[in-house]
């Protein structure tokens, strides 16, 4: 194995010593004998079992082909924390993610629509086949082919002149680097909602993604790409609400100067 370059004795021990947890300790977490744990750190065990490797992934969160074939110690600190927080970087440096889609009688992938009361659920279920099976499926046209698409509520006025309690259509977005202020749901991990924001990738920076609003009322908001589970791209929204002539810029400077007359007429009291 080591004739092939792969990682898994010294990963091991480098993330052992990340946690900052003795060899005793971690091997009673696993359930195995410290003098195991000891050859695997120092690499005389040359056939791995697959019971070991499925151990160690499960105990670390992280996949046996990175284990095996990512050198980790040379990975920076922020994408040590992805693959900490569940998004599995390769050897390309791209994620792994899996997205549960489901298909109608012909083979062509459905429309999921997420409603308001999934909303909760979502977070927990993005993944599971059996919770996006569950979701209501429309079948809508003029949508491109070969793209997977998703529907979601909207809530606020962060992004107007789209109207909040809308439908907005999304594309399922493979690859962050590319977003340039695009309209996207964004997916928190640790957040029971779906921001509908101007996404910007910052990866080759600092790993963030700047999420900024339309509406000027609401400030730029930077997240860790790892806190984020999936990313939207706007491609459409269905909304019941009969666009109002009056742009936004217009509504604020009304805005101001009935203001304005308001802080005259308390002067003149």
């Amino acid at each position: 194995m080591t004739s092939q370059n792969f990682y898994w004795a010294s990963n091991l021990k480098f993330l052992r010593n990340r946690k900052k947890i003795s060899q005793e300790f971690m091997a009673e977490k696993l359930g195995i004998a410290r003098s195991k744990l000891a050859m695997q750190e120092t690499g005389a065990v040359k056939n791995l079992s697959l019971e070991d490797l499925i151990k160690f992934s499960e105990y670390f969160k992280i996949s046996i082909d990175t284990l095996l074939k990512v050198d980790l110690a040379k990975l920076g600190e922020l994408r040590l924390r992805e693959l900490e927080a569940g998004n599995d970087v390769y050897i390309s440096g791209g994620r792994i993610r899996v997205l549960s889609i489901s298909v109608d009688k012909n083979n062509k992938e459905n429309v999921e629509f997420v409603p308001v009361k999934a909303k909760a659920g979502y977070l927990a279920g993005y993944n599971d086949p059996t919770y996006i099976g569950k979701l209501p499926k429309l079948s809508l046209p003029h949508l491109p082919e070969n793209k997977t698409f998703r529907m979601f509520p909207t809530e606020g006025d962060s992004m107007l002149p789209i109207p909040e309690n809308c439908l907005v259509i999304t594309e399922y977005v493979t690859d962050w680097t590319g977003l340039k202020k695009t309209p996207c749901i964004v997916i928190m991990r640790n957040e029971q909602t779906f921001l509908f924001k101007m996404v910007s990738s910052q990866i080759d920076t600092n790993r963030t993604m700047l999420l900024h609003s339309l509406n000027p009322a609401y400030e730029d908001k930077e997240v860790f790409a790892g806190d984020i589970a999936e990313i939207w791209k706007y491609h459409s929204h269905i909304t019941d609400v009969i666009p109002s002539s009056e742009t936004l810029i217009e509504e604020l400077l009304r805005t101001v100067n009935e203001i304005k007359v308001d802080v005259k007429s308390l002067k003149d009291v």
